[in-house]
Formats: structure tokens, C-alpha cells, sequence
């Protein structure tokens, strides 16, 4: 795998807590990581962890719902770098407005949470792949690593706008490795990862009660889990590298489950 020294990744939604791992685990492998988030003391705190794990970082304020500031950052990169090796869109995330319940129906959730959550997750993705792509088209060369979810792959109940997203994620995925391979260069290749169930700040709500016990819903996710039980960010690190890595240099166009068997469970 030790193929990342000197390479340079951007990170969007960096600060998160998945891709805050992430991040850590591409600086172990003496990437140059550049965190793009809209939280600056939770992004300084990942900048920390990463100069600890040995490599240089930088983080940028950028909002990846602003096509002029991802394309600030774009240029910024460019400038201080010369080129980028690595985008990984990790901006997203559910709304609990956007989210069904006994006191809220499908029918009453409101407009502005459904469209910040599909903004967030699929036009994040979108105009970021937009502004980073461009630079890897240019230099005909790059990987873009999109995250999806497991519910992209099976739509769970109670968070419509979510799975919504994370499906036209998937697609986008797939249109844009065969765009970018067509048009501009092979070796420009597009994947995404499918997290199975992570505790996050975006889903703790609804796996967990304010005791720390499992939720009815967080119960029965375990259940149907074979390896009985959620995801630890660093799960994730060992998929990520490969997929970025020239070890998959044939790789494209795919959509990888990290969900400890959870979609490979019929429940029977």
C-alpha cells in the first residue's frame, strides 16, 4: 500500500467523524491532506490529529453548497501544491427535521430539511466533483471517492430524503466514472464506499437513548448485522486506501458496502 508519500488529498466534510479517520489514516501514509469543512474548531482539532500521525495538513473553510468556494479552494490547492492526487467527498449527513416519527408523517416533513439534505449530500458531491474533476482533467490523472451509504443500496424506514440522496449518489458515482474515463483520461477512476451503520452525531439519536442503551431501531440494525455490531470509523481506512491506491488502477465505476454483512443479510 505504501504508495501515498507526497500525494495530496482533499477531503471534503473533513472534520467529520468518518472522515476525520480517513484523513488520519491517508496522513499515516504520508499523504498531504487538505480538510475542506464549514466547522473550523472541530476541522483544527482533525488538522491536529493528522500532523500527529506524521504529514503535513491544511484546512480551508469552504462550504461544498458554494460553487465559488470550492473553486477558491480548488485554485488554492493548486497554487500552494501544483496538482491534486485524491477527492474524497465526505460532506453529508441526515437532518432529524427531514426525519419520520409518530408526531411527524411522511406527509408533513417539511420542504427546507428534505432539501438540505439532499443538497448536502448530492449536490455537495456534485459541484465538488465539478471543481476538483476539472483539475484532474486537466492533469489527466486523479481518483475521486465518493461516500455513499447503505441506504442507498437498501432504503430504510424513516429517513426518506437521506436514502434519496445517497441512491442519486450511487448513480452519479457510476455516470461520472464512465464520463471521466471517456472524455478526459482512464486513469482519472470515480468509486464510493457504502458505510453500513456508524454511530454519528447525524444517526446517535436514533440508535441510542439518552442511557446509552440501544434504541428499538438500534436493536434490530444489530440484529440484522452478522457481525453484531455498529462500525468504528477506522473500518473504514483499510477500503479507502485500496480504492485510492494503484492497486486498484482497474477499479472503477464501483460501490463498495463496509457494513459488517448487513446487505448480505436476507434476516433469515
Amino acid at each position: 500500500m505504501n504508495e501515498f508519500k507526497g500525494k495530496i488529498a482533499v477531503i471534503t466534510g473533513g472534520a467529520g467523524v468518518l472522515c476525520s479517520a480517513i484523513a488520519v489514516g491517508l496522513a499515516r501514509e504520508k499523504a498531504k491532506v487538505v480538510l475542506l469543512d464549514i466547522d473550523k474548531t472541530r476541522a483544527q482539532e482533525t488538522l491536529a490529529r493528522v500532523r500527529a500521525a506524521g504529514s503535513d495538513g491544511l484546512f480551508i473553510k469552504t462550504s461544498v453548497l458554494s460553487r465559488d468556494e470550492l473553486n477558491d479552494a480548488a485554485k488554492r490547492m493548486v497554487e500552494t501544491f501544483g496538482h491534486i492526487n485524491f477527492l474524497i467527498n465526505g460532506a453529508g449527513g441526515n437532518h432529524p427535521k427531514a426525519t419520520t416519527s409518530v408526531k411527524v408523517p411522511f406527509f408533513d416533513l417539511p420542504e427546507d430539511a428534505v432539501r438540505f439534505t439532499f443538497d448536502l449530500n448530492f449536490m455537495g458531491t456534485f459541484l465538488s466533483s465539478q471543481a476538483f474533476g476539472k483539475v484532474m482533467a486537466k492533469r489527466k490523472e486523479g481518483v475521486i471517492l465518493n461516500i455513499a451509504s447503505m441506504n442507498a443500496i437498501r432504503p430504510l424506514t424513516r429517513i426518506p430524503a437521506y436514502s434519496a440522496a445517497k441512491a442519486a449518489v450511487t448513480n452519479f458515482t457510476q455516470w461520472l466514472a464512465v464520463h471521466m474515463a471517456r472524455e478526459y483520461s482512464p486513469r482519472i477512476r470515480v468509486n464510493a464506499i457504502a458505510p453500513g451503520f456508524f454511530l454519528t452525531a447525524q444517526n446517535c439519536f436514533l440508535l441510542m437513548d439518552d442511557d446509552d442503551n440501544l434504541t428499538p431501531r438500534g436493536r434490530q440494525i444489530i440484529d440484522h448485522t452478522p457481525t453484531g455490531r455498529f462500525g468504528v470509523p477506522e473500518d473504514l481506512i483499510g477500503t479507502v486506501n485500496w480504492l485510492l491506491s494503484p492497486a486498484a488502477e482497474f477499479v472503477t465505476g464501483i460501490i463498495v458496502p463496509i457494513d459488517g454483512g448487513f446487505s448480505a443479510y436476507s434476516g433469515v
